[in-house]
């Protein structure tokens, strides 16, 4: 077992090594003249690290969101994710093409029902959907009239989810979130009381610290 006079002569040593390995802090006089120099270009100095300063707009997340109702993609674009734009122009140009084919065809079907219906059987589909075939027309007809509904209403989802997505881009790009991600291991002697005894107790207490 190490006797206690060891352990002293440790803490001491241990004391010692880091009271030498501290680096002397600058005079207020220094600190103030840094600050002074440096707040011209936006940095502060707080407890002698550099740190720069952010500008918080907010304002930012409204202009975003409202960029993005007035013309998808415009809003992505003030948030300088440029990547975004291909998607969103694509996604929307997809939903209205989607919503165009069916529509057509909707109509289409449509106007031979109603011909059929009159006594006329000089439409497109005389050949494909032999005589009478309302009952054929008219189903179809609702089928592409589901489909175009469909069509719209994703197309509607897409327009709200861009601005949703450059809204929330906004918010998260003025997020205060540091880069230091480094931890700190710190190893210190402690000296406590025995209860019972009055004895003293060495020993080392280990810090990690995120």
């Amino acid at each position: 077992m190490v006797s206690k006079s060891l352990y002293v002569a440790f803490v001491f040593g241990l004391f010692s090594v880091m009271l030498s390995a501290q680096e002397e802090n600058p005079g207020e006089s220094e600190i103030d003249s840094v600050q002074t120099a440096l707040q011209k270009d936006g940095i502060i100095v707080q407890d002698s690290i550099l740190k720069k300063e952010r500008y918080i707009n907010p304002l930012a997340p409204s202009k975003a969101a409202f960029y993005s109702a007035v013309l998808p993609g415009l809003g992505q674009v003030y948030n300088k994710k440029y990547w975004k734009v291909p998607i969103v122009w694509g996604a929307l140009g997809a939903g209205i093409y989607a919503y165009t084919f069916y529509d057509n065809q909707y109509n289409e079907f449509r106007t031979a029902f109603k011909r059929r219906r009159a006594g006329f059987v000089d439409d497109q589909f005389i050949d494909v959907i032999p005589l009478p075939g309302d009952d054929r027309l008219e189903r179809l007809q609702n089928a592409k009239q589901n489909e175009r509904d469909l069509a719209l209403l994703v197309t509607i989802i897409i327009y709200a989810l861009n601005i949703i997505d450059a809204n929330v881009d906004a918010h998260l790009k003025q997020f205060n979130i540091s880069d230091d991600l480094s931890w700190d291991l710190n190893l210190q002697p402690y000296l406590e009381t025995n209860p019972i005894n009055s004895d003293p107790n060495y020993g080392m207490a280990l810090t990690i610290t995120f």
